[in-house]
Protein backbone atom coordinates (compact mmCIF):
# COMPACT_ATOMS: atom_id res chain seq x y z
CA UNK A 1 0.00 0.00 0.00
CA UNK A 2 0.91 3.44 -0.20
CA UNK A 3 1.97 5.72 2.68
CA UNK A 4 3.47 8.80 4.03
CA UNK A 5 6.66 7.65 5.70
CA UNK A 6 9.24 10.12 7.59
CA UNK A 7 12.85 9.90 5.29
CA UNK A 8 14.54 12.64 7.17
CA UNK A 9 14.02 15.86 8.98
CA UNK A 10 11.72 18.59 6.59
CA UNK A 11 11.48 15.30 4.39
CA UNK A 12 8.80 12.88 3.84
CA UNK A 13 7.76 10.58 0.80
CA UNK A 14 4.58 8.81 -0.19
CA UNK A 15 5.82 5.06 -1.13
CA UNK A 16 4.71 1.47 -1.09
CA UNK A 17 5.26 -0.31 2.21
CA UNK A 18 3.70 -3.68 3.81
CA UNK A 19 -0.16 -3.98 3.86
CA UNK A 20 -1.01 -4.38 7.48
CA UNK A 21 -2.55 -7.70 8.56
CA UNK A 22 -4.63 -9.22 11.33
CA UNK A 23 -2.61 -9.53 14.25
CA UNK A 24 -5.21 -10.41 17.08
CA UNK A 25 -8.54 -11.69 17.28
CA UNK A 26 -9.53 -8.22 18.44
CA UNK A 27 -7.95 -6.30 15.25
CA UNK A 28 -9.78 -4.92 12.41
CA UNK A 29 -8.31 -3.39 9.20
CA UNK A 30 -9.67 -0.05 7.69
CA UNK A 31 -9.42 1.47 4.44
CA UNK A 32 -8.46 4.85 5.48
CA UNK A 33 -10.74 7.76 3.39
CA UNK A 34 -9.48 10.43 5.55
CA UNK A 35 -6.37 11.06 7.56
CA UNK A 36 -5.50 14.73 8.58
CA UNK A 37 -1.62 16.24 9.19
CA UNK A 38 -1.38 17.45 12.92
CA UNK A 39 0.84 20.10 14.44
CA UNK A 40 2.61 17.31 16.61
CA UNK A 41 2.99 15.39 12.97
CA UNK A 42 5.56 18.34 12.67
CA UNK A 43 7.43 17.73 15.32
CA UNK A 44 9.37 14.82 13.87
CA UNK A 45 8.83 16.07 10.41
CA UNK A 46 11.12 19.05 11.82
CA UNK A 47 13.62 16.53 13.60
CA UNK A 48 12.51 17.91 16.84
CA UNK A 49 11.71 14.59 18.59
CA UNK A 50 14.01 11.23 18.82
CA UNK A 51 12.08 10.08 15.39
CA UNK A 52 14.02 7.76 13.41
CA UNK A 53 13.74 7.17 9.33
CA UNK A 54 10.46 4.72 8.05
CA UNK A 55 7.66 5.90 10.73
CA UNK A 56 4.71 5.69 8.70
CA UNK A 57 2.38 9.43 9.78
CA UNK A 58 -0.41 9.80 11.00
CA UNK A 59 -2.80 9.68 14.15
CA UNK A 60 -6.13 11.17 12.94
CA UNK A 61 -7.56 8.56 11.08
CA UNK A 62 -11.18 7.74 9.59
CA UNK A 63 -12.09 5.23 7.65
CA UNK A 64 -14.73 1.50 6.28
CA UNK A 65 -14.02 -1.25 8.11
CA UNK A 66 -12.41 -4.43 5.42
CA UNK A 67 -12.02 -7.05 7.42
CA UNK A 68 -12.26 -8.09 11.04
CA UNK A 69 -11.19 -10.02 13.78
CA UNK A 70 -12.39 -13.18 15.00
CA UNK A 71 -12.83 -11.64 18.38
CA UNK A 72 -14.63 -8.30 17.92
CA UNK A 73 -17.93 -8.20 18.71
CA UNK A 74 -19.38 -4.84 18.07
CA UNK A 75 -17.85 -4.50 14.66
CA UNK A 76 -18.66 -4.92 10.58
CA UNK A 77 -17.50 -5.03 7.20
CA UNK A 78 -18.18 -2.17 5.63
CA UNK A 79 -18.67 0.29 8.93
CA UNK A 80 -17.71 3.78 8.41
CA UNK A 81 -15.41 4.45 11.91
CA UNK A 82 -12.97 7.64 13.79
CA UNK A 83 -10.25 6.36 15.84
CA UNK A 84 -8.64 8.10 18.12
CA UNK A 85 -5.37 8.81 18.23
CA UNK A 86 -4.65 7.13 21.51
CA UNK A 87 -4.73 3.76 21.07
CA UNK A 88 -5.53 1.73 24.42
CA UNK A 89 -7.23 -1.59 26.07
CA UNK A 90 -9.82 -0.51 28.00
CA UNK A 91 -9.70 -2.77 30.91
CA UNK A 92 -5.92 -1.17 32.23
CA UNK A 93 -6.29 0.89 35.57
CA UNK A 94 -6.46 4.10 33.42
CA UNK A 95 -8.68 2.90 30.98
CA UNK A 96 -11.65 2.06 33.51
CA UNK A 97 -10.86 5.67 34.75
CA UNK A 98 -11.73 7.02 31.61
CA UNK A 99 -7.92 8.13 31.27
CA UNK A 100 -7.12 6.78 27.87
CA UNK A 101 -4.49 9.04 26.99
CA UNK A 102 -2.44 6.96 29.25
CA UNK A 103 -3.22 3.13 29.00
CA UNK A 104 -1.05 0.86 30.48
CA UNK A 105 -1.03 -1.83 28.40
CA UNK A 106 -0.40 -1.04 24.18
CA UNK A 107 3.04 0.24 25.00
CA UNK A 108 5.04 -1.29 27.36
CA UNK A 109 6.82 0.53 29.76
CA UNK A 110 5.11 3.58 28.66
CA UNK A 111 1.77 5.14 29.71
CA UNK A 112 0.09 5.67 26.33
CA UNK A 113 -0.01 4.74 22.76
CA UNK A 114 -0.68 6.27 19.73
CA UNK A 115 -0.71 5.73 15.68
CA UNK A 116 2.27 6.58 13.93
CA UNK A 117 4.02 8.75 16.67
CA UNK A 118 7.48 8.28 18.01
CA UNK A 119 7.98 6.87 21.55
CA UNK A 120 4.24 5.88 21.31
CA UNK A 121 4.18 1.70 20.63
CA UNK A 122 4.83 0.10 17.14
CA UNK A 123 1.83 1.05 15.71
CA UNK A 124 1.70 2.23 12.18
CA UNK A 125 0.18 5.71 11.03
CA UNK A 126 -3.06 6.04 9.49
CA UNK A 127 -1.44 8.48 6.49
CA UNK A 128 -2.03 5.23 4.12
CA UNK A 129 -3.97 3.17 2.18
CA UNK A 130 -5.16 1.12 5.20
CA UNK A 131 -4.59 0.94 9.13
CA UNK A 132 -4.89 -1.87 11.79
CA UNK A 133 -7.01 -0.49 14.40
CA UNK A 134 -6.17 -2.97 17.91
CA UNK A 135 -8.44 -3.54 20.37
CA UNK A 136 -11.10 -2.14 17.88
CA UNK A 137 -14.04 -2.71 19.58
CA UNK A 138 -13.37 -0.64 22.32
CA UNK A 139 -11.03 1.99 19.80
CA UNK A 140 -13.75 2.20 17.29
CA UNK A 141 -16.15 5.18 17.18
CA UNK A 142 -18.96 4.57 14.83
CA UNK A 143 -20.39 7.08 12.40
CA UNK A 144 -23.21 7.37 9.54
CA UNK A 145 -22.37 5.21 6.86
CA UNK A 146 -21.76 7.47 3.33
CA UNK A 147 -19.38 10.83 3.33
CA UNK A 148 -21.77 13.28 4.78
CA UNK A 149 -19.29 15.22 7.12
CA UNK A 150 -16.35 13.68 6.86
CA UNK A 151 -14.15 16.53 7.13
CA UNK A 152 -16.06 17.14 10.71
CA UNK A 153 -15.94 13.67 11.38
CA UNK A 154 -11.86 13.70 10.93
CA UNK A 155 -11.72 15.92 13.40
CA UNK A 156 -13.19 13.58 16.31
CA UNK A 157 -9.56 11.44 16.43
CA UNK A 158 -7.48 14.63 17.91
CA UNK A 159 -7.75 17.77 17.86
CA UNK A 160 -12.06 18.49 18.27
CA UNK A 161 -11.78 16.69 21.31
CA UNK A 162 -8.32 18.11 22.30
CA UNK A 163 -9.37 21.45 21.66
CA UNK A 164 -12.08 20.83 24.24
CA UNK A 165 -9.80 18.69 26.63
CA UNK A 166 -7.87 22.39 27.04
CA UNK A 167 -11.38 23.69 27.96
CA UNK A 168 -11.87 20.90 30.29
CA UNK A 169 -8.55 21.04 32.22
CA UNK A 170 -9.27 24.40 32.95
CA UNK A 171 -13.34 23.87 33.53
CA UNK A 172 -14.44 26.97 31.64
CA UNK A 173 -18.24 27.15 32.21
CA UNK A 174 -20.43 28.87 30.46
CA UNK A 175 -20.33 32.96 31.16
CA UNK A 176 -16.74 33.13 31.33
CA UNK A 177 -13.57 34.73 30.19
CA UNK A 178 -11.25 32.67 28.40
CA UNK A 179 -7.38 32.96 26.85
CA UNK A 180 -6.85 30.51 24.50
CA UNK A 181 -3.29 30.89 23.54
CA UNK A 182 -2.48 29.55 19.65
CA UNK A 183 -4.63 29.43 16.42
CA UNK A 184 -3.25 26.70 15.08
CA UNK A 185 -5.89 23.95 14.63
CA UNK A 186 -5.66 22.92 18.54
CA UNK A 187 -5.97 26.54 19.76
CA UNK A 188 -8.88 27.00 16.96
CA UNK A 189 -10.63 24.08 18.50
CA UNK A 190 -10.16 25.35 21.69
CA UNK A 191 -11.52 28.48 21.27
CA UNK A 192 -14.60 26.79 19.57
CA UNK A 193 -14.84 24.70 22.50
CA UNK A 194 -14.95 27.59 25.35
CA UNK A 195 -17.85 29.11 23.00
CA UNK A 196 -19.72 25.67 22.74
CA UNK A 197 -19.50 25.41 26.18
CA UNK A 198 -21.04 29.03 27.41
CA UNK A 199 -17.74 31.13 27.44
CA UNK A 200 -19.21 35.11 27.50
CA UNK A 201 -15.46 36.23 25.61
CA UNK A 202 -12.96 34.48 24.03
CA UNK A 203 -9.57 35.62 23.32
CA UNK A 204 -7.07 34.00 20.41
CA UNK A 205 -3.56 34.78 20.86
CA UNK A 206 -1.36 33.95 17.42
CA UNK A 207 0.84 36.22 15.18
CA UNK A 208 -0.26 34.33 11.86
CA UNK A 209 -3.09 37.00 10.08
CA UNK A 210 -4.63 33.95 8.56
CA UNK A 211 -5.35 31.89 12.27
CA UNK A 212 -6.50 35.40 13.39
CA UNK A 213 -8.82 35.97 10.84
CA UNK A 214 -10.64 32.43 11.59
CA UNK A 215 -10.41 33.07 15.63
CA UNK A 216 -12.66 36.01 14.42
CA UNK A 217 -14.66 34.42 12.11
CA UNK A 218 -15.73 32.03 14.70
CA UNK A 219 -16.25 35.19 17.34
CA UNK A 220 -12.76 35.14 19.60
CA UNK A 221 -11.23 38.38 19.86
CA UNK A 222 -8.21 38.20 18.17
CA UNK A 223 -4.67 39.28 19.52
CA UNK A 224 -1.46 39.52 18.01
CA UNK A 225 1.19 38.92 20.18
CA UNK A 226 4.01 40.61 17.49
CA UNK A 227 2.09 43.97 18.73
CA UNK A 228 2.34 44.00 22.34
CA UNK A 229 2.67 42.11 25.41
CA UNK A 230 -0.23 39.53 24.74
CA UNK A 231 -1.54 39.85 28.68
CA UNK A 232 -1.00 43.71 28.82
CA UNK A 233 -3.48 43.55 25.13
CA UNK A 234 -6.41 41.14 27.32
CA UNK A 235 -6.35 43.08 30.47
CA UNK A 236 -6.72 45.79 28.17
CA UNK A 237 -10.01 44.93 26.93
CA UNK A 238 -11.07 43.36 30.15
CA UNK A 239 -10.34 46.91 31.98
CA UNK A 240 -7.56 45.83 34.19
CA UNK A 241 -8.84 42.38 35.15
CA UNK A 242 -7.78 38.86 33.96
CA UNK A 243 -9.57 36.33 32.68
CA UNK A 244 -11.41 33.74 34.23
CA UNK A 245 -10.01 30.84 32.33
CA UNK A 246 -6.42 30.29 29.55
CA UNK A 247 -5.65 27.33 27.79
CA UNK A 248 -2.10 26.68 26.50
CA UNK A 249 -2.40 25.18 22.57
CA UNK A 250 1.23 25.98 21.83
CA UNK A 251 3.41 24.12 23.88
CA UNK A 252 7.22 23.50 23.71
CA UNK A 253 8.02 25.69 20.24
CA UNK A 254 6.71 28.70 21.40
CA UNK A 255 7.79 31.97 19.76
CA UNK A 256 9.39 34.94 21.57
CA UNK A 257 7.25 38.14 20.81
CA UNK A 258 9.36 39.34 18.45
CA UNK A 259 9.42 35.60 17.19
CA UNK A 260 13.53 35.81 16.57
CA UNK A 261 14.02 32.71 18.73
CA UNK A 262 12.37 30.39 20.63
CA UNK A 263 11.43 30.62 24.20
CA UNK A 264 9.92 27.62 25.58
CA UNK A 265 7.59 28.58 28.77
CA UNK A 266 6.95 32.13 27.11
CA UNK A 267 2.99 30.74 26.67
CA UNK A 268 2.81 29.25 30.45
CA UNK A 269 3.95 32.29 31.73
CA UNK A 270 2.16 34.46 30.12
CA UNK A 271 -0.97 32.68 31.17
CA UNK A 272 0.31 33.30 34.73
CA UNK A 273 -0.69 36.77 33.28
CA UNK A 274 -3.25 36.57 31.60
CA UNK A 275 -6.02 34.13 34.12
CA UNK A 276 -6.96 36.21 37.40
CA UNK A 277 -5.89 34.88 40.87
CA UNK A 278 -7.89 31.51 41.95
CA UNK A 279 -7.96 31.14 38.37
CA UNK A 280 -7.10 27.71 36.06
CA UNK A 281 -5.11 26.74 33.30
CA UNK A 282 -5.60 23.91 30.93
CA UNK A 283 -2.28 22.91 29.08
CA UNK A 284 -2.87 20.53 26.04
CA UNK A 285 -0.43 22.01 24.50
CA UNK A 286 2.82 19.36 23.55
CA UNK A 287 5.77 19.19 25.95
CA UNK A 288 8.14 16.63 26.03
CA UNK A 289 10.87 15.27 27.81
CA UNK A 290 13.27 15.15 25.20
CA UNK A 291 14.08 18.08 22.42
CA UNK A 292 17.01 17.40 20.16
CA UNK A 293 16.53 21.29 19.02
CA UNK A 294 16.21 22.89 22.51
CA UNK A 295 17.41 26.22 22.80
CA UNK A 296 19.31 25.70 25.69
CA UNK A 297 20.74 22.38 27.52
CA UNK A 298 17.67 22.80 30.19
CA UNK A 299 15.28 22.85 27.37
CA UNK A 300 16.79 19.71 25.77
CA UNK A 301 15.62 18.15 28.38
CA UNK A 302 12.46 18.84 28.74
CA UNK A 303 13.38 21.77 31.87
CA UNK A 304 11.85 24.76 31.42
CA UNK A 305 12.40 27.97 33.65
CA UNK A 306 8.15 28.49 35.13
CA UNK A 307 7.23 30.86 37.12
CA UNK A 308 5.79 29.16 39.56
CA UNK A 309 6.27 31.37 42.31
CA UNK A 310 3.79 33.68 40.61
CA UNK A 311 1.73 31.24 39.94
CA UNK A 312 1.33 30.03 43.88
CA UNK A 313 1.24 33.86 44.81
CA UNK A 314 -1.99 33.95 42.71
CA UNK A 315 -3.65 30.61 44.16
CA UNK A 316 -4.17 29.27 40.45
CA UNK A 317 -4.27 25.67 39.21
CA UNK A 318 -3.06 24.03 36.18
CA UNK A 319 -4.13 20.73 34.47
CA UNK A 320 -1.48 19.18 32.05
CA UNK A 321 -1.35 15.99 29.50
CA UNK A 322 -2.74 14.79 26.42
CA UNK A 323 -6.49 14.25 24.90
CA UNK A 324 -8.54 11.55 26.09
CA UNK A 325 -10.48 11.45 23.27
CA UNK A 326 -12.73 8.61 24.34
CA UNK A 327 -14.09 10.92 27.13
CA UNK A 328 -15.19 12.99 24.51
CA UNK A 329 -15.43 11.94 21.34
CA UNK A 330 -19.18 10.58 21.31
CA UNK A 331 -20.93 13.34 22.46
CA UNK A 332 -18.84 15.29 20.32
CA UNK A 333 -20.06 13.39 17.07
CA UNK A 334 -23.74 13.97 18.13
CA UNK A 335 -22.68 17.50 18.21
CA UNK A 336 -21.78 17.25 14.48
CA UNK A 337 -24.74 15.04 13.93
CA UNK A 338 -27.33 17.81 15.00
CA UNK A 339 -25.53 20.68 13.79
CA UNK A 340 -24.57 21.90 17.14
CA UNK A 341 -20.70 22.40 15.73
CA UNK A 342 -18.40 22.42 12.48
CA UNK A 343 -15.27 21.64 13.18
CA UNK A 344 -14.66 21.43 9.32
CA UNK A 345 -13.65 25.74 9.35
CA UNK A 346 -9.84 24.63 10.31
CA UNK A 347 -9.70 22.98 7.54
CA UNK A 348 -7.71 24.79 4.68
CA UNK A 349 -6.95 22.17 2.30
CA UNK A 350 -8.32 18.62 0.94
CA UNK A 351 -6.03 16.99 -1.37
CA UNK A 352 -5.14 13.48 -2.28
CA UNK A 353 -2.41 11.24 -0.64
CA UNK A 354 0.42 11.89 -3.21
CA UNK A 355 0.44 15.71 -2.24
CA UNK A 356 1.63 14.93 1.48
CA UNK A 357 5.12 15.91 0.80
CA UNK A 358 4.23 19.33 -0.40
CA UNK A 359 1.45 20.06 2.17
CA UNK A 360 3.93 19.25 4.63
CA UNK A 361 6.56 21.71 3.85
CA UNK A 362 3.65 24.84 3.09
CA UNK A 363 1.72 23.56 6.63
CA UNK A 364 5.27 23.80 8.65
CA UNK A 365 6.13 27.07 6.83
CA UNK A 366 2.29 28.56 7.60
CA UNK A 367 1.99 29.33 4.00
CA UNK A 368 -0.64 29.79 1.20
CA UNK A 369 -2.94 29.35 3.80
CA UNK A 370 -2.51 26.03 5.25
CA UNK A 371 -4.27 26.10 8.23
CA UNK A 372 -5.11 22.55 8.55
CA UNK A 373 -4.97 19.90 5.78
CA UNK A 374 -6.73 16.24 4.81
CA UNK A 375 -5.24 13.55 2.91
CA UNK A 376 -7.85 11.37 1.20
CA UNK A 377 -5.91 8.43 0.06
CA UNK A 378 -7.26 6.70 -2.90
CA UNK A 379 -9.25 10.06 -4.21
CA UNK A 380 -8.21 12.78 -6.08
CA UNK A 381 -9.73 15.63 -3.90
CA UNK A 382 -8.44 19.20 -3.71
CA UNK A 383 -9.40 22.71 -1.86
Amino acid sequence: MKAVVYEKPFSVTVKDVDDPQIQHPNDVLVRVTSSAICGSDLHMYEGRTAAEPGIVFGHENLGVIEEVGDGVATLSVGDRVVMPFNVACGFCKNCLAGETGFCLTVNPGFAGGAYGYVAMGPYKGGQAERLRVPFADFNCLKLPPGEEFETDFVLLADIFPTGYHGCELAQVSPGETVAVYGAGPVGLMAAYSALVRGAAKVFSVDRVPERLAKAEEIGAIPIDFTAGDPAEQIKEHMKGEGTDKGVDAVGYQAQAHDTSHEEPAIVLNELVETVRATGRLGIPGLYVPSDPGGPDEHAKHGQLLVSIGRMFEKGQKMGTGQCNVKRYNRQLRDLIIAGRARPSFVVSHELPLEDAPQAYEKFDKRIEGYTKVVLHPGHALAA
